[in-house]
C-alpha cells in the first residue's frame, strides 16, 4: 500500500486530463507523474531509503506536489512544514523531525545552511543549495512504480501546536491518507471533471488531505493560489476554472459583500468550509445568495475526516458538523472515559482508519491521546442527537482557531511575559464573525506601567507568524483565578464575549 498509487491510477485512467494548475502553468496527469517519477528515482540515486524523513517547506506549488509524491513513492516520509516558518520555529521542527533533505525555496537558505552546519540535515534542495528540484528532474527517470509499504507505515508527518505550545509531529499512515482521500471524494461526489481551488497551505491537514489528496485520487485538477487573493478567486470563477471551492468562514463572509455574487461564480457546483466554526447565519445567507449549500465536516490533524455534513444535500443540518463518515466510530465520553447516553455532552472520541499512528518520539503524549481500544480523544466537547448528527459545544483545549489556522495561546503568552511592562496575561480566542475567533491578549500591567498596544503588536510581529499576533489588546487590573491561583480562561472568555 502506498499513497503514490493514487497518482499512478489517475495517470493510468486519465493521462491527458489536467492534474495541477499554477498560474499559466498546467500539467496533465501523465506529465505530473513523469515529474514525480524523476524526483523519486533521483532521490534513490542520492541514497534515500524507505522510512527516511524528507522535509518540504515550499509554498503551495507544482513543485510542492511533485516533491510530496516523489518522496512517498519511494517509501520515504514527507515531513510537511509551513512555508511561513523561519528562524527558531523552523530550526526546532527540523531538529525534531531529523529530515535528511529539506526541499525549500531560496528564502530559507540562510536558516537551512545554519542547520546543515550543525549536522541537523544532510542536503538542501533549493536554488543556491546543494541541489535544485530541476536538477533532480533532469537526472531522474520517468519510469517508476511506487514501492510497496505496509498500511501502518508512516507516510506523512504534520506538526500541530496543541495546547502546550510545544509542536507535536503527527504520524499519518499510508492507509490513513488513502482512506481520507477516498472518503472525501465519495462525500463530495468528486470526478475527473472537477477543478478544486486551493489557497490553503498544503502543510495543513485541510489543504493537504481534504483538497489536494482527494482531488488527485478522483483525477480532478488542483487549481493553486499561493495565498488568499479574493480578486484572483473571482477571476477564476468568472473564467469557469473552478467547480469546487474550499475555504474558511472568514472568506465566505468577505465574498458575501460582493455585488451580484451569484452571477460571478461560473461553473461552481460545490462549496465547503472547515478550519473554524461557521456561523449559522452565514450558511443561510450563502444559500440564499448563491443557491449552493456550504458543506461542512469535522476533523483534526490527528484524525480526519470524522463527520461530514452531508453527502445528501437535503439532509444537511445547519449548526451540526454532520454524521460520522463510513467506517469511523464516534462516541461521547465523560472525563473517566465512560460512554455517555445519546444527547449528553462530553468529549468526542473516535476510532477508525482515520486515526493517527501517534506523535513522533513522544510516547507520553501519544498515550494521553488515547483511551483503551484505540479510541482517540479529540479534546472537543460535543453532543450527538438521535439521528447521529454531531454538534460541537466547546473545546477542552485552549487552542485558538482563527481563519483556519491554529494558534497556541502559551506561545504568545511566553513572549508577552518577556515584556517589562507585563505583569500577567492571558491569550484567548473571542468569537469573531469574520475570523471564527480573533486572537485577543488580556494584559495586567506592572505597577506604574502603561501598555502601548501598537508597540506590543510590533514586538510580536517580529517574532511570530502574522496569524498568531493578537488583533486586540485589553488592559485589566486583574485576571479571574481559581482558589489555587490558576487563571480561569473560560471565565475570561465569558466576560469579554458578553461585551
Amino acid at each position: 500500500m502506498n499513497v503514490g498509487v493514487n497518482l499512478e491510477q489517475s495517470a493510468f485512467l486519465f493521462p491527458d486530463r489536467p492534474a495541477v494548475s499554477e498560474g499559466r502553468v498546467q500539467l496533465t496527469y501523465a506529465q505530473l507523474n513523469d515529474r514525480v517519477n524523476r524526483v523519486a528515482t533521483a532521490l534513490i540515486e542520492m541514497g534515500i531509503h524507505p522510512g527516511d524523513h524528507i522535509a518540504i517547506t515550499y509554498p503551495n506549488s507544482i513543485d510542492w506536489i511533485t516533491c510530496y509524491f516523489g518522496v512517498l513513492k519511494i517509501g520515504a516520509v514527507a515531513v510537511t512544514l509551513a512555508a511561513a516558518f523561519s528562524g527558531d520555529e523552523l530550526r526546532n521542527l527540523i531538529a525534531h523531525a531529523r529530515p535528511r533533505i529539506v526541499f525549500s525555496d531560496a528564502t530559507k537558505l540562510a536558516d537551512l545552511e545554519a542547520l546543515k552546519k550543525e549536522g541537523k540535515i544532510e542536503k538542501i534542495a533549493c536554488t543556491g543549495g546543494d541541489i535544485d528540484i530541476r536538477e533532480l528532474i533532469k537526472i531522474g527517470s520517468p519510469s517508476f512504480k511506487a514501492v510497496e509499504r505496509d498500511r501502518t507505515d508512516t507516510a506523512v508527518i504534520l506538526y500541530t501546536g496543541g495546547t502546550t505550545g510545544v509542536p507535536k509531529g503527527v504520524m499519518i499512515t499510508h492507509e490513513h491518507v488513502i482512506f481520507s482521500s477516498q472518503s472525501i471524494a465519495y462525500y463530495e461526489h468528486s470526478n475527473q471533471y472537477d477543478r478544486a481551488l486551493c489557497f490553503l497551505p498544503f502543510n495543513h491537514v485541510f489543504g493537504q488531505f481534504h483538497i489536494m489528496n482527494s482531488t488527485i485520487f478522483s483525477a480532478g485538477c488542483v487549481e493553486m493560489l499561493p495565498t488568499l487573493d479574493v480578486d484572483r478567486i473571482l477571476k477564476l470563477f468568472e473564467e469557469d476554472r473552478i467547480t469546487k471551492f474550499f475555504s474558511v468562514p472568514t472568506v465566505y463572509v468577505r465574498l458575501l459583500t460582493i455585488t451580484d455574487l451569484k452571477e460571478k461564480l461560473g461553473k461552481l457546483r460545490y462549496c465547503f468550509s472547515a478550519g473554524a466554526s461557521m456561523a449559522m447565519e452565514i450558511v443561510k445567507q450563502w444559500k440564499e445568495v448563491t443557491g449552493i449549500t456550504i458543506a461542512e465536516s469535522y476533523g483534526m490533524t490527528e484524525g480526519m475526516p470524522i463527520t461530514f455534513n452531508h453527502f445528501h444535500p437535503e439532509k444537511h443540518v445547519i449548526g451540526s458538523v454532520g454524521q460520522p463518515v463510513n467506517l469511523v466510530e464516534v462516541q461521547i465520553r465523560d472525563a473517566s472515559g465512560t460512554m455517555l447516553e445519546q444527547g449528553k455532552e462530553g468529549e468526542i472520541c473516535i476510532r477508525g482508519r482515520n486515526v493517527m499512528k501517534g506523535y513522533l518520539d513522544n510516547p507520553e503524549a501519544t498515550s494521553a491521546a488515547f483511551w483503551d481500544g484505540g479510541w482517540l480523544r479529540t479534546g472537543d466537547i460535543g453532543v450527538m442527537d438521535e439521528d447521529g448528527y454531531v454538534y460541537i459545544v466547546d473545546r477542552l483545549k485552549d487552542l485558538i482557531i482563527t481563519g483556519g489556522e491554529n494558534v497556541s495561546p502559551r506561545e504568545v503568552e511566553e513572549l508577552l511575559y518577556t515584556r517589562p511592562e507585563v505583569q500577567e496575561c492571558a491569550v484567548i480566542g473571542l468569537p469573531d464573525k469574520e475570523w471564527g475567533e480573533r486572537v485577543t491578549a488580556i494584559i495586567v500591567p506592572k505597577a506604574g506601567c502603561d501598555i502601548a498596544s501598537d508597540e506590543v503588536k510590533l514586538f510580536l510581529k517580529t517574532r511570530l507568524s502574522p496569524f498568531k499576533v493578537p488583533k486586540e489588546y485589553i488592559v485589566v487590573s486583574e485576571l479571574p483565578k481559581s482558589a489555587a491561583g490558576k487563571i480561569l480562561k473560560r471565565e475570561i472568555r465569558r466576560q469579554f464575549a458578553e461585551k
